[in-house]
Formats: C-alpha cells, sequence, structure tokens
C-alpha cells in the first residue's frame, strides 16, 4: 500500500518571523489573536532582533529598503536616517570618511553606521524607483549566529531554516537516522536565483570590473543546489538521496513533489525539502524592475492618488495592483512515512499527498502565464475530492494562491481557480494570498504558503489580504470568496497550495489538516497503533515545548556542525552483495529493481 507522506516539522525564516511553532503564521494574523498568543509572537521576535519586547514589531514586514550596501542601486540622493551595513574589513576606505561609526563583527567583517544626511548616490544610479521589499526581521543576522565563513545569504539562512525546522520537529536528528538505513533519508532543496550576492555568483560577475578578486568559494558556494549540499554536510550528515529541483517562483513545490513522490514509492523513509533565496540584490531587483515585474513607487502612489508611495501596501493581491514586491525567504519542512511518524511519535502537522506539475506547452512570450496551471489546480481539486469527498472540498478546503500583486497574474490566476470551483460545484472558496504581507520570495513562495497553511490548521483562522480594500473588477469571482480581513475558521480540513512561476512552471499541491491526516492514519493502521502513537508522542511535545521555551526565552542556536563526523575510505565496508559505512547499518545492493525481464546474462 502506498505511503502517505506527513508532515512531522516546519521551520524556517521570512519576513514575518521563524515558522517553527507557527510564531510566523501568528505574526500574519496578529489582529486576531489572543493577547497571550500577541505577546508570545512578539517575544520570539525580539530573540531573533535583539529588540526589547516594547519595540513596534507587530506591522507587515514589506516596508522601505534600508541597506544601501546590499540595495544601492534602489537608493539615491540622501538618507533622512542613519543607516546601517556589513562591509568586510578589506573594504573599508582608509582613512574612514567623517560621521562614519565602525564596530567589529568578527575578523573579516564590520558594522558599519553612516550618518543621517549622507549623500548615498553610487555612480550610474538611476532614480529610486522601488523601494519596497519583504526583508528578514530588522536585526536579524544569519550569519552571525554561526562561524558563516563568506557565506553566501541564502545559504547562512539555510542553516537558520533548517534548524528551525529540527527544532519544531522535537526529536534529535540522530535518533531519527537511527530508525532508519542511511539511503532511505533524502535532501531535495535549492534555490531559484542561486546565490547572487558578494559571496557568491555575484561576486563572480562584479569583482574583476571593479578589481577585486574572485575568491575560490565563490562559484562553488555560488550554485542553486548548494542549499542541498550545505544541509546534508553541515547539518544532517546525510549520505541519502539528494537534489535540487529548479522551477522558478514555483521551486520550493517542486521539491516537495520529488520528496512526496520518493516517500510514496516506498524509496526514502524521511525526506527533507526545502528553499532558501536571497534575491535582494541590487542587480537582481534591477531585473526585475526593467521586466516590468516589480510595483515601482510611483505607479503605488498613482494607485492611491498620492505624492508618496505606501510602502506598507506595496503587493496588493487581486486589487488594483501595479507589480510584485520582492523578498528573502528559507522554508523547510521534514516529511516522514505514515508508519515511520506513527512508529517515532511524530508530531504530524499534516500531510502532502500529492503535488502537481505541469508545463503550459506552446506560449508566446516564455515569461506570461499558460494553461498548464488548469492542470495542476484541477487535479488537485479532484484528489480532495477523493480523498475528504465533496462535501470536504466545497465546504472544509480553501486556496493558497500564488498572488503575486501583479495585474496580469489577478486576471489568470482567478479565472483558474474560479472555473474549477465552478467543474467542482464549489459555490464559494476562500482564497487567501499572503504575499500582501511577505512579499514573494520567489522560489521559497509555495514554502511560505505551505507554513501559512498548517498554521491556518493549527490556529482556526485564514489570513485576510490586508493591503486590499476591494477586489479589481476585471478579477473572476463568481465561485470564489477573497477574504480581505481575517476569518476564523476551525473546520478547514485541505488546502490547494498554488504557484505559478515564469518560463512555464505550474505546480499545486494539497495538504491535509492534522485532524484529516489523523484519521486516515486511523483508519488504515487501527486504533491501537493510534494509541501507541500518542503514548510515544507525549515526550516529542514536551521536546518541542522546551524549543518553544528556547524561542521565547534565548537567542537562536543554529546548528552547524562543520568538520565534525567526518568518513574517509577506511569507514567504507564493501563487498558484492552491500556496503556498510562505519559499522553502521548495511545497506544491500537491491536485486529485486523491477528490471529481472530485462537482463540478457542470466
Amino acid at each position: 500500500m502506498t505511503a502517505l507522506p506527513v508532515i512531522t516539522a516546519m521551520g524556517g525564516i521570512n519576513a514575518a518571523g521563524r515558522s517553527a511553532l507557527h510564531f510566523g503564521f501568528q505574526r500574519l494574523i496578529f489582529d486576531a489573536l489572543p493577547e497571550a498568543g500577541r505577546q508570545d509572537t512578539l517575544r520570539s521576535l525580539c530573540q531573533l532582533t535583539g529588540r526589547s519586547p516594547d519595540s513596534q514589531l507587530a506591522a507587515t514586514q514589506i516596508r522601505a529598503l534600508p541597506d544601501a550596501h546590499r540595495l544601492h542601486a534602489a537608493i539615491s540622493g540622501t538618507s533622512d536616517i542613519p543607516v546601517t551595513l556589513e562591509m568586510r574589513n578589506m573594504d573599508l576606505p582608509d582613512p574612514l570618511p567623517a560621521g562614519w561609526q565602525v564596530a567589529p563583527i568578527d575578523k573579516r567583517r564590520s558594522r558599519v553606521i553612516l550618518p543621517a544626511g549622507l549623500d548615498l548616490r553610487v555612480p550610474h544610479d538611476a532614480p529610486r524607483r522601488v523601494s519596497a521589499a519583504g526583508q528578514l526581521p530588522d536585526g536579524f543576522d544569519p550569519g552571525a549566529l554561526y562561524a558563516s565563513r563568506n557565506h553566501p545569504r541564502a545559504l547562512q539562512m539555510a542553516i537558520f531554516g533548517i534548524s528551525d525546522a529540527l527544532g519544531d520537529l522535537g526529536m534529535d536528528w540522530a535518533s531519527v537516522a537511527a530508525k532508519v538505513r542511511p539511503d532511505q533519508v533524502a535532501v531535495y532543496a535549492s534555490n531559484a536565483m542561486s546565490q547572487l550576492d558578494d559571496n557568491g555568483l555575484g561576486g563572480v560577475m562584479r569583482f574583476p570590473p571593479n578589481g577585486q578578486r574572485i575568491t575560490s568559494k565563490q562559484v562553488p558556494l555560488g550554485l542553486g543546489e548548494m542549499t542541498a549540499d550545505f544541509l546534508n554536510a553541515y547539518v544532517l550528515h546525510s549520505v541519502g538521496t539528494t537534489g535540487g529541483m529548479l522551477g522558478a517562483c514555483a521551486t520550493f513545490l517542486y521539491n516537495l513533489e520529488k520528496g512526496v513522490q520518493a516517500i510514496r514509492s516506498g524509496k526514502v523513509r524521511v525526506a527533507i525539502v526545502g528553499t532558501s533565496e536571497a534575491p535582494l540584490v541590487a542587480e537582481i531587483m534591477e531585473g526585475y524592475r526593467a521586466m516590468g515585474a516589480l510595483a515601482e513607487d510611483q505607479d503605488l502612489a498613482a494607485l492611491d492618488g498620492a505624492k508618496q508611495a505606501d510602502v506598507r501596501r506595496a503587493c496588493r493581491p487581486f486589487s488594483d495592483n501595479c507589480g510584485f514586491t520582492m523578498a528573502e525567504s528559507a522554508q523547510f519542512t521534514v516529511l516522514m512515512d505514515d508508519a515511520l511518524a506513527l512508529e517515532l511519535g511524530a508530531d504530524i502537522l499534516g500531510a502532502v499527498p500529492d503535488v502537481f506539475i505541469h508545463a503550459d506547452g506552446a506560449k508566446k512570450s516564455i515569461s506570461a502565464p499558460g494553461v498548464g496551471n488548469y492542470l495542476t489546480v484541477g487535479k488537485a481539486a479532484a484528489l480532495t475530492r477523493q480523498l475528504i469527498g465533496d462535501k470536504g472540498l466545497r465546504e472544509h478546503s480553501f486556496v493558497h494562491a500564488h498572488g503575486t500583486g501583479t495585474p496580469q497574474n489577478r486576471v489568470t490566476e482567478s479565472v483558474i481557480l474560479d472555473r474549477v470551483a465552478e467543474a467542482f460545484e464549489v459555490r464559494h472558496w476562500p482564497v487567501t494570498a499572503i504575499k500582501a504581507f511577505v512579499g514573494h520570495s520567489l522560489g521559497s513562495a509555495g514554502g511560505d504558503q505551505l507554513a501559512a497553511a498548517l498554521g491556518s490548521f493549527a490556529q482556526g483562522v485564514l489570513p485576510g489580504i490586508r493591503t486590499i480594500d476591494h477586489i479589481a473588477g476585471d478579477v473572476h469571482r463568481q465561485h470564489l470568496d477573497f477574504a480581505m480581513d481575517h476569518v476564523p475558521r476551525d473546520d478547514l480540513q485541505a488546502s490547494l497550495i498554488n504557484s505559478k512561476g515564469f518560463g512555464g512552471n505550474n505546480a499545486t499541491a494539497v495538504a491535509l489538516s492534522a485532524t484529516v491526516t489523523e484519521t486516515m492514519l486511523r483508519q488504515r493502521h487501527g486504533d491501537k497503533a493510534i494509541a501507541s502513537w500518542q503514548s510515544a508522542r507525549d515526550s516529542v511535545l514536551q521536546a518541542k515545548a522546551g524549543f518553544r521555551d528556547h524561542c521565547l526565552n534565548e537567542a537562536p542556536k543554529p546548528v552547524y556542525r562543520f568538520n565534525d563526523g567526518v568518513l574517509g575510505d577506511e569507514a567504507v565496508a564493501l563487498s558484492r552483495e552491500s556496503v556498510q559505512l562505519n559499522g553502521g547499518t548495511t545497506m544491500t545492493f537491491d536485486d529485486d529493481n523491477g528490471l529481472a525481464a530485462y537482463q540478457i546474462n542470466r
């Protein structure tokens, strides 16, 4: 019988904060939380950012870009507030200009505070045209939490993100790995844009024209699959299946599909899936702006008939809008097959029975949307109906729309969702779009959505699209219900998570609630197995409570095991039947691979 991939952990970091234990989701629905929930959300953010609990942290993190070092192309003229940035010591001017305040971070880097009123213009800068982005919370520096050694920002975020997920798992990773063969673990992780800051491929392109030397680290650390490589080498110490899919804005769901299929096929029993995207780099911002994809200041202001853009409402999904808002995010989830999750007493957050991926076929513009998303959404709706019934689909499911905030997306995605709803006789399909809060993190966008869906299942609230006050006239909505405010819903059973990527990369995942998942597992494994799981889960829940205390009261402590447990040739025992690593579990070479009919020498 096919295994059901269950979600046993979710962690990461985006503009809303850390994803573990639904802290980031609580940030989205802050206004709908009871006072105790608000205080916990703020305390978690304080530990990330180093701020005091009375800081103004509750607002959405889409805001003006303050960092002249990383985003100098977005800034011209003078700043009316001091600007804080990080610089390599070798790049500091000598002597220091008047008013510069420099404090060492480590042997190689310093934090620099530039005084208000300083001219920040860089030669060849154009006037500022884009001033908003979904940045990680102010004061949070993933590279300062461990020995980051010139790691690109996306890889720093990946170390924090997977550590957050392991904390949410509530089990020591070594104990999980000991329960399965090393070749039954898989890691599927990547990012859409690779690493394009100065420590990655961006430096490779920028340094020679500026008279700087390329280092030996920038090319390898800049590769797109390095997210998975870092997890394997420095956190999990995994020798299992590895890889990373690229699918533009659908990249997280592409990796999720790999993990789901690997578990369903029985090839692996544990799959770590994720993405880490750090696109807030001047050249990337300008490239997307040149495409006409980003919401520019003057266009935002024109929407409101104002002189100045409201950057906190820069992303306006399904309303009158003018482009999306770039963001950074790292999101990771841990999947297990249902039998292993029950055996280990894992805290089951939900399940992903399948992810559907389709291309657009023939098209005129490679960046334009096409018909492939009809296939992915239609198949996801059909699977949802199969698993939870017609009533479940019609009354207890909702859509996490891609919802980029562009004029094209609001039409093309809404018509697909509306027509699928009509085909399945769904009258008022709830639709939410969290890019309104956290922006568009490109390859990590699907991970942002999955984390929010799990939050809705656990907390019983659908996040409203709070940056809009009306639905645009060209949006198809006869069978859709776009929530503009938070909606209490304690009966949610399934979510369709949709992504539409440049190039024709469409993906839709089905995520099931923990309640529905437990009902399915009880039906398959019986009451005795569920009772045993519940008993075993007690220790996991206690560990998660301890991790919650850590999130609320201590600074983050990522898992980073550099040069630890390295295996050499002498650790490998090899025969024609099997291989064994370091005296551990024997992995046999399987002769029963389904290809016996093709043998030519017997």
